[in-house]
């Protein structure tokens, strides 16, 4: 079976009226609010389904365990024992895993049965080998034990018909273990999100290539894609277009018909050579969100052919922030996952420093000596600090005064799932 979800609105980008500056928070939450799955739904078998994402929640087949049966090696019985000598006689046989005995244990009776043996009839307490001596015949031990000691219910962990994994999960091993231990063979899960990162401008060349007076390597391409892939997903690399707006054009029909979502850096601003937000005007479906953040103020958000476009900074320090805080939660809900917000660590800060109002700021920052400390420069050319960095200090959107030892969130970067 495959499902095809509804395609996005070619205005779910499109702010309110009046807006000239938008918070983080609310950039967020309009995303949040406008974009819904993209991925088609396919069924997979089991051992074909790590990393995918479900599309339906998992209910449990059978129980787990099925039947009651034995935490330990050791003998079981009937019932617990009071405190004192016990001296139990021992019938013949013994319950195995996979082995089940098939007679009634009497009362009084003790039978020899293995970890993870189903109890036979007769038998709800097991005693721990180390704890009775044995002459083949009878048992001998202490009491006082508990009934049903060291013996596992039916269905304690799951029972049949519980829900045991919920929609938009990213399904990791050990969720395999549990759907196939519940019965499970085969799970509807999402197509995997194709991220097309694309890059623009004359100044650009591959790194190795010759770079001419005026050219730079082109670094955010194989950081995106390296991203993209870390996040999960497919990274397809749509490559560089140099400033020419019909090869643009071309290069994005191309790329429409090959992925779900298009990553952009550079052209997104409203200069000359700026092709790509020209383009995305022109196709009616362009909004430039000017956020109140550091780094990476504009953000372009368009459609095109029905794919979102987010047209980031073409600095690298900017475009990984606006990747992170934006794309990356606006990704894994066109993926199916829903949406993510990052785990932030509040930790005393291994730094000073006094911020003005009016926008959110994203330091570079990593941990040592249980600080956080951050890169020397706020430069945003400065692209060595991303390599520098571990995480990412967030810094409110109001005036702050941070002094030494003053607590601060702290984002590693994992918890952006890179």
């Amino acid at each position: 079976m495959t499902l095809k979800p509804p395609p996005l609105r070619n205005d779910c980008f499109a702010l309110p009226a009046g807006v000239h500056w938008t918070p983080v928070d609310e950039a967020l939450a309009l995303l949040r609010e406008r974009l819904h799955p993209v991925t088609e739904v396919e069924t997979v078998a089991l051992q074909d389904a790590l990393d995918r994402v479900l599309a339906e929640e998992v209910t449990a087949r059978r129980s787990n365990p099925p039947l009651p049966n034995s935490a330990v090696d050791g003998y079981g019985f009937a019932g617990g024992l009071a405190e004192g000598e016990h001296f139990i006689p021992l019938m013949e046989g013994r319950a195995a895993a996979g082995l089940a005995f098939a007679g009634v244990v009497p009362q009084g009776q003790a039978i020899r049965i293995l970890t993870g043996a189903s109890l036979p009839d007769g038998v709800d307490t097991v005693i721990l080998e180390e704890d009775v001596t044995t002459d083949g015949t009878a048992i001998a031990c202490h009491g006082p034990l508990r009934q049903g000691a060291n013996a596992r219910k039916a269905g304690e962990d799951v029972s049949a018909g519980d829900v045991i994994l919920m929609e938009g999960r990213r399904l990791t091993p050990a969720d395999l273990a549990l759907v196939s231990a519940t019965g499970g063979d085969a799970l509807e899960v999402r197509k995997p999100l194709r991220v097309g990162v694309l890059s623009t401008g004359d100044e650009l060349v591959e790194a190795g290539d010759g770079a001419k007076p005026g050219q730079i390597f082109d670094a955010n391409r194989p950081m995106l894609l390296a991203m993209a892939a870390r996040m999960g997903y497919v990274p397809v690399d749509l490559g560089r277009v140099v400033d020419d707006r019909a090869l643009l054009r071309a290069r994005l029909d191309e790329a429409a018909h090959t992925v779900d979502v298009i990553l952009t850096s550079g052209g997104a601003s409203a200069g000359d050579e700026d092709h790509m937000s020209a383009l995305l005007r022109e196709s009616g479906a362009m909004q430039e969100w000017r956020i109140a953040i550091k780094p990476g103020r504009p953000l372009a958000l368009g459609m095109w052919n029905g794919v979102p476009v987010f047209g980031l900074p073409g600095n690298p320090v900017a475009a990984l922030v606006c990747s992170l805080v934006f794309a990356r939660p606006a990704m894994d809900l066109l993926a199916g996952r829903g949406w993510s917000a990052p785990q932030g660590f509040q930790v005393p800060a291994g730094f000073s420093k006094r911020k003005k109002p009016g926008r959110r700021e994203y330091l570079r920052a990593r941990m040592r000596d249980g600080r956080v400390e951050v890169f020397r420069s706020e430069g945003s050319g400065r692209i060595s600090g991303l390599s520098w960095a571990e995480g990412l200090v967030e810094l409110g959107d109001g005036a702050d005064d941070i002094r030494d030892g003053d607590s601060v969130t702290f984002f590693p970067y994992a918890s952006f799932g890179v």
